[in-house]
Protein backbone atom coordinates (compact mmCIF):
# COMPACT_ATOMS: atom_id res chain seq x y z
CA UNK A 1 0.00 0.00 0.00
CA UNK A 2 1.55 3.75 -1.03
CA UNK A 3 1.54 5.72 2.21
CA UNK A 4 -0.36 8.79 1.64
CA UNK A 5 2.31 11.40 2.29
CA UNK A 6 -0.12 14.13 1.91
CA UNK A 7 -2.47 12.64 4.22
CA UNK A 8 -0.36 12.85 7.02
CA UNK A 9 0.95 16.13 6.60
CA UNK A 10 -2.48 17.67 7.06
CA UNK A 11 -2.70 15.01 9.59
CA UNK A 12 0.40 15.97 11.37
CA UNK A 13 -1.26 20.26 10.08
CA UNK A 14 -4.39 19.53 11.91
CA UNK A 15 -2.94 17.67 15.54
CA UNK A 16 -0.32 21.20 15.77
CA UNK A 17 -3.32 23.22 15.64
CA UNK A 18 -5.38 21.53 18.15
CA UNK A 19 -2.65 21.18 20.55
CA UNK A 20 -1.69 25.08 20.11
CA UNK A 21 -5.77 25.64 20.72
CA UNK A 22 -4.89 23.60 24.02
CA UNK A 23 -1.80 25.12 24.68
CA UNK A 24 -3.47 28.56 24.26
CA UNK A 25 -6.15 27.68 26.74
CA UNK A 26 -4.02 26.58 29.07
CA UNK A 27 -5.53 23.16 29.15
CA UNK A 28 -1.15 21.98 28.58
CA UNK A 29 1.76 23.28 29.76
CA UNK A 30 4.69 24.20 27.38
CA UNK A 31 7.08 21.25 28.22
CA UNK A 32 4.34 18.85 27.09
CA UNK A 33 3.76 20.93 23.65
CA UNK A 34 7.23 20.55 23.30
CA UNK A 35 7.40 16.89 24.10
CA UNK A 36 3.80 16.53 21.58
CA UNK A 37 5.71 18.26 18.56
CA UNK A 38 8.62 15.99 18.72
CA UNK A 39 6.63 13.00 18.67
CA UNK A 40 4.57 14.41 15.56
CA UNK A 41 7.74 15.37 13.91
CA UNK A 42 8.92 11.63 14.39
CA UNK A 43 5.31 10.35 13.25
CA UNK A 44 5.82 12.53 10.17
CA UNK A 45 8.77 11.59 9.41
CA UNK A 46 8.06 8.04 9.60
CA UNK A 47 5.94 8.18 7.13
CA UNK A 48 7.78 10.37 4.59
CA UNK A 49 10.61 7.51 4.87
CA UNK A 50 7.76 5.29 4.14
CA UNK A 51 6.67 7.27 1.31
CA UNK A 52 10.18 7.72 -0.10
CA UNK A 53 10.70 3.86 0.51
CA UNK A 54 8.12 2.88 -1.78
CA UNK A 55 8.78 5.40 -4.06
CA UNK A 56 12.45 4.07 -4.70
CA UNK A 57 11.45 0.31 -4.87
CA UNK A 58 8.80 1.39 -6.62
CA UNK A 59 11.78 3.16 -9.42
CA UNK A 60 14.54 0.05 -8.97
CA UNK A 61 11.58 -2.32 -10.16
CA UNK A 62 10.64 -0.35 -12.96
CA UNK A 63 14.71 0.04 -13.92
CA UNK A 64 15.02 -3.84 -13.15
CA UNK A 65 12.23 -4.30 -15.57
CA UNK A 66 12.66 -1.73 -18.37
CA UNK A 67 16.20 -2.52 -18.67
CA UNK A 68 16.35 -3.84 -22.12
CA UNK A 69 14.61 -0.75 -23.47
CA UNK A 70 16.31 1.40 -21.45
CA UNK A 71 19.99 0.48 -23.20
CA UNK A 72 18.09 0.21 -27.01
CA UNK A 73 17.29 3.51 -26.14
CA UNK A 74 20.29 4.65 -25.02
CA UNK A 75 21.47 3.16 -28.01
CA UNK A 76 19.40 4.71 -30.36
CA UNK A 77 20.19 8.38 -28.99
CA UNK A 78 24.10 7.72 -29.24
CA UNK A 79 23.50 6.65 -33.02
CA UNK A 80 21.05 9.55 -33.82
CA UNK A 81 23.57 12.14 -32.23
CA UNK A 82 26.52 10.59 -34.36
CA UNK A 83 24.76 10.60 -37.38
CA UNK A 84 24.06 14.35 -37.27
CA UNK A 85 27.71 14.57 -36.28
CA UNK A 86 28.58 13.06 -39.21
CA UNK A 87 26.15 13.89 -41.46
CA UNK A 88 26.60 17.53 -43.57
CA UNK A 89 23.60 19.60 -42.63
CA UNK A 90 22.50 21.37 -46.12
CA UNK A 91 21.50 25.03 -45.53
CA UNK A 92 20.46 25.37 -49.68
CA UNK A 93 17.12 27.03 -50.98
Amino acid sequence: MFPNLLEATKEYWHKLDRLEAAYQQGEIPLEEVDARVAELMTELDQERRAAFSYCWQGWQYWLTTQRETLIGLAILVLVTYAWLLISPISLSS
